[in-house]
């Protein structure tokens, strides 16, 4: 009989203790040796206290915690994927589509984290019914867990634009971006190096960005482009460096609710569009499907020719089996994107742009390519900093090529991140460092220079066309500002990173105008409330 009532007291209380340990692991930076302790403790309180020991008799009830718990349970397991978990990304892909996606390792945690919570909430549910005193302050308990969970303050947070006094305040100052032509338009090329942020130039990570480093030494440099709401992942940071704005999800504005989006942002000219008129001919290449999230819509709907993807590049490869959850290795993409730059020079003597997004990178341990493992040697499955290595040396290995292949005359070649990185093996390293994102320019007669400003990811729209010798009225594009021009201020050097966080969260005449189209046409003749910064 004690030995029964021993098991009763510690065991539920374990389970509940691992899981408060590792929920504080996840969201904090604290040690993993935590949550050994949070379960010892928790389990000397259940047994101290006899929990589930038949205080006050039993009672067949369904507590009413384990829906709050639930909610709770889905937060750290997108903490856990993702890091900061970020609510207009989880409401894009949803709408968007999330079908070939190279997750598979999430999927497998998926699964675990749902065996884990179905256990946790058996442990619940047995010492609520045995336990009187639990049972009174279990409403409260549920109460509690409904009102700290972040998850749902987010969505508070973004309701509230529904009823804001003034949602338009950013689209006030949106500017929509025109060009006018010019005789001898350079060629382009954007290399989006996937979560390759430029934070891990700092000495922390050893050599790591040293081929990036030295790529940068013939470029214009750019410093402190920092990362604003919505345009925290692949397709945000895309849309947000070629259309000057942040990606606000369509949500409620969108249509058709129950079907994926049949445009992106189809209210706003971007980079592609404004090129396609000058009478470009554009590529996009990316080692991932076009069809995940949106990206073959968003280039196919702005101004693109030739939108490839794993389906359309993979008949290419010499070897079919080598591809990776997501995709091609990076080094099969880059060798494609020469023979289609070589494809574009050779065709015409009009110009050319291609962008394409790299792999190697991709949280949480990246993808590195073959050519990687044979300079490099072993991985170990697990360490982001021998992927990003793999992954500057190839940037800078496609760049040098091209220049020895004659394919960057009359080029500007872009090299950035797509967004700063995901939940990785070097973390906590990562997010006790002031963060920013990769950006640097080459070619076209710049001269190579460093340039520090107060920026993020919506002004490099602006500075691209500035650098291609198509400068916008004002050196302003969307909610961009050249960087290359010290008057031109962006928002960031105007109001702050926390107040333009705080207007995205309330704003939504912008996102009526991303998706104009898709949703009931924006009010025009509405005089706007004044400023009140």
């Amino acid at each position: 009989m004690l030995a029964r009532l021993k098991l009763a007291a510690w065991l539920p209380a374990t389970a509940l203790g691992l899981g408060l340990g590792y929920t504080l692991i996840t969201l904090t930076r604290l040690p993993w040796w935590t949550l050994p302790c949070v379960a010892v403790l928790a389990g000397a309180l259940g047994l101290q206290l006899r929990v589930g020991s038949n205080v006050g008799g039993y009672r067949r009830a369904w507590p009413w915690s384990l829906v709050p718990l639930c909610l709770w349970g889905l937060y750290v397991y997108l903490a856990d994927s993702f890091g900061n978990v970020d609510l207009g990304a989880v409401f894009f892909h949803l709408q968007a589509g999330i079908t070939d996606h190279g997750g598979t390792e999430r999927l497998i945690a998926a699964g675990v984290y749902t065996l884990c919570m179905i256990g946790l909430l058996c442990a619940f549910t047995w010492l609520v019914r045995r336990d009187a005193r639990l049972r009174r302050i279990e409403p409260l308990i549920a109460l509690a867990l409904l009102v700290g969970n972040p998850l749902l303050l987010g969505l508070g947070e973004r309701s509230a634009a529904v009823v804001t006094d003034d949602g338009g305040w950013l689209d006030r100052h949106y500017q929509h971006p025109a060009i006018d032509r010019q005789d001898d338009p350079p060629n382009l090329v954007i290399l989006y190096l996937e979560s390759l942020e430029r934070t891990y130039g700092d000495a922390t990570f050893g050599d790591t960005y040293d081929d990036l480093r030295e790529l940068g030494e013939d470029a214009v440099v750019f410093e402190g482009v920092e990362q604003i709401n919505n345009t925290g992942w692949t397709m945000a940071g895309m849309i947000g460096s070629q259309c000057g704005t942040p990606l606000m999800p369509a949500g409620l504005v969108h249509d058709r609710q129950f079907e994926p989006l049949a445009e992106v942002v189809p209210g706003v000219k971007c980079l592609g569009d404004l090129l396609d008129e000058q009478g470009y001919r554009l590529s996009y290449l990316g080692g991932a499907s076009k069809s995940f999230a949106g990206k073959g819509r968003f280039y196919e709907g702005h101004g693109f020719d030739n939108v490839m993807g794993l389906d359309e590049l993979k008949d290419g490869l010499d070897d079919p089996d080598y591809v990776n959850d997501w995709g091609l290795y990076d080094d099969t993409l880059y060798d494609l994107t020469v023979d289609e730059i070589k494809r574009l020079d050779a065709e015409s003597d009009g110009p050319w742009g291609v962008v394409n997004i790299s792999l190697s990178a991709h949280a949480p341990a990246g993808f590195p390519a073959q050519s990687c493992r044979e300079r490099q040697g072993e991985w170990d499955d697990q360490d982001i900093l021998y992927s990003v290595k793999c992954s500057a040396w190839l940037a800078r290995r496609l760049v040098e090529r091209l220049e020895d292949e004659g394919l960057l005359d009359d080029t500007l070649v872009v090299v950035a991140s797509d967004h700063l990185s995901m939940r990785v093996s070097v973390w906590d390293e990562l997010v006790g460092l002031p963060r920013e994102n990769t950006f640097m320019l080459l070619g076209n007669g710049l001269e190579p220079r460093r340039i520090s400003r107060r920026a993020s990811i919506v002004d490099l729209f602006p500075t691209i066309l500035d650098a291609m010798g198509y400068p916008a009225a004002e050196h302003r594009a969307g909610l961009g500002a050249s960087l290359l021009k010290p008057d031109s201020h962006t928002l960031l050097e105007r109001y702050g990173k926390d107040k333009i966080n705080a207007r995205l969260l309330e704003e939504n005449e912008l996102q009526h105008r991303l998706w104009e189209g898709l949703a009931p046409q924006r009010r025009e003749d509405q005089e706007p409330p004044q400023d009140n910064y």
